[in-house]
């Protein structure tokens, strides 16, 4: 059984609050550890390594710090099979699902290897009579990032990468449901050659939350979460004077045009929305068919799909997902499928009774799918987290592009089609951050930048690409004039460029 305290300083500290969390292993709901706590205490002690291992790590020339990011990747590909094993045993997604999820971070890290190019800042030449201004982005300090259990290896490194490469110290809040590959991704970055200090390690729950969002050395803060969290840490960091940027819940739909290939869409639709047991904030938890026939269509290649779903352990190779996080999240995504059978909506294929020979004691749910979900249900409404999959037939594609602008969540959004015409006035119209066509999960590159729109993102700036950098440094300009021998004497008013 493992136990995990805090990485500080470069080096496993022990729990001092004397409150731990229990880590369980969903593919079996065998216990798999304990996580310590942080009490304020242990999150001010995070905090002054990092205070006092940033101005040199700052000093540290670009290229220098990217050479440690080099080194941190080849670490990382070294270790990629015992990093995904950890992952899977502790979250639940298969071992391949895992590996996805350490590469997706890795493409971060390899955006912000290009640091030296990404923090010039611009230069005019004799902006006025003798004067040169200019521009720096220089480091904000000490930032920290509360991140998700759904992605243990991928939302770390988006945050504490671009972070780090442009010259600020880190304080990394893991979920503590799966605070395994955060840890060991520390210990990794530190023996890459990063200073002690720059990146830590505090686990915790709401404590050590608040402690970081009150510390005022602390200058930003980067939250993945659910959309209520978000807004609480949205409204309590700014009130602090951060900087803040979070990202909440997500109800993404998929539009099935008449034209579409059905037998592609419903390839999208099986991978979008099971995969990962549906616990992506960027899943299709809503497919739109528009018209009668292409739902009913739909549903045809849909329900063998559906019901031939390959559940297994995280540590199978060739299953289709595994278990869900814990047995508490199992028993709400059951309770949401008990709701849409109330709400009358129609359900196709029923994973409630599922149970994985071998592991009975496991957090295993099969795939649901309902028909002639309206957007009055709740099942429509909330964010449900898991491997269900819900149809809200559109009589026309107006109706269609209205139920997605019209939810409050606007992380992720597809449409399906052969019409270019359609494609492209669906991309300008719809009011969702990031949008497919034909792609069922348009998750950016990572020199592009990931973000939805509502009340799926709070904050001016996204994550990844450009966006971070812009977020965890401060921009100052500089007007410079040197001595020419020229008396002009004392001027009153502001400089003009008359």
């Amino acid at each position: 059984m493992r136990n995990y305290g805090h990485y500080i300083g470069g080096k496993h500290v022990a729990g001092t609050s004397g409150r731990t969390a229990e880590v369980w292993q969903p593919l079996d709901g065998t216990q798999f550890g304990t996580v310590a706590l942080a009490s304020a205490e242990e999150l001010n002690a995070a905090v002054e390594n990092a205070k006092a291992a940033q101005p040199a790590w700052a000093a540290t020339n670009p290229q220098r710090r990217a050479r440690v990011l080099m080194k941190f990747l080849d670490l990382v590909a070294k270790h990629n099979d015992e990093l995904a094993e950890l992952l899977a045993r502790e979250h639940g997604k298969t071992i391949p699902d895992a590996k996805g999820d350490i590469q997706r971070g890795v493409e971060v890290v390899e955006f912000a290897i290009g640091v030296p190019h990404l923090m010039k800042g611009e230069f005019t030449e004799s902006a006025g009579p003798g004067i040169d201004l200019y521009s720096m982005r220089q480091p904000l300090g000490v930032v920290a990032g509360i991140t998700p259990f759904n992605f243990p290896a991928m939302i770390p490194m988006w945050k504490f990468a671009p972070a780090i490469a442009v010259g600020n110290a880190f304080i990394l809040k893991p979920s503590e449901r799966d605070p395994g590959v955060p840890m060991r991704l520390a210990e990794l970055f530190v023996e890459a050659g990063l200073p002690a200090g720059i990146l830590n390690v505090v686990n915790g729950d709401k404590v050590s939350v608040d402690a970081i969002l009150d510390h005022p050395d602390i200058k930003a803060v980067g939250f993945v979460g659910s959309t209520p969290i978000a807004e609480y840490i949205y409204a309590r960091g700014c009130a602090a004077g951060k900087r803040v940027q979070c990202f909440g819940g997500a109800k993404n739909h998929m539009i099935i045009m008449p034209d579409a290939d059905l037998d592609q869409a419903a390839d999208a639709l099986i991978g979008a929305g099971y995969g990962s047991a549906g616990e992506r904030c960027m899943a299709i938890s809503v497919a739109v068919p528009v018209g009668e026939k292409t739902a009913d269509e739909l549903v045809k290649r849909l329900v063998p799909r559906v019901e031939s779903l390959k559940v297994g352990p995280s540590t199978s190779l060739d299953a289709d997902y595994g278990p869900v996080v814990t047995k508490q999240h199992l028993e709400k995504i059951k309770g949401y499928v008990d709701i849409g059978v109330k709400e009358g909506a129609k359900l196709l294929v029923d994973g409630r009774g599922f149970k994985m020979q071998g592991y009975e004691n496991g957090y295993y749910m099969g795939g649901c799918l309902f028909d002639n979900v309206t957007s009055d249900m709740r099942i429509y409404k909330e964010e449900i987290f898991g491997p269900v999959l819900s149809i809200v037939r559109a009589k026309g594609y107006a109706e269609a592009l209205k139920l997605a602008n019209d939810h409050e969540y606007g992380n992720g959004v597809a449409i399906y089609t052969r019409d270019g015409d359609a494609a492209r006035d669906f991309a300008a119209k719809v009011e969702v951050g990031m949008v497919g066509i034909n792609v069922p999960i348009p998750v950016p590159l990572a020199y592009y930048t990931f973000g939805g729109w509502k009340r799926s993102s709070f904050g001016d700036l996204n994550q990844h690409g450009p966006d971070a950098i812009r977020f965890y440094t401060k921009t100052k300009t500089i007007t410079s004039r040197w001595p020419s021998g020229i008396k002009d004497g004392a001027s009153f008013v502001i400089p003009t460029m008359s």
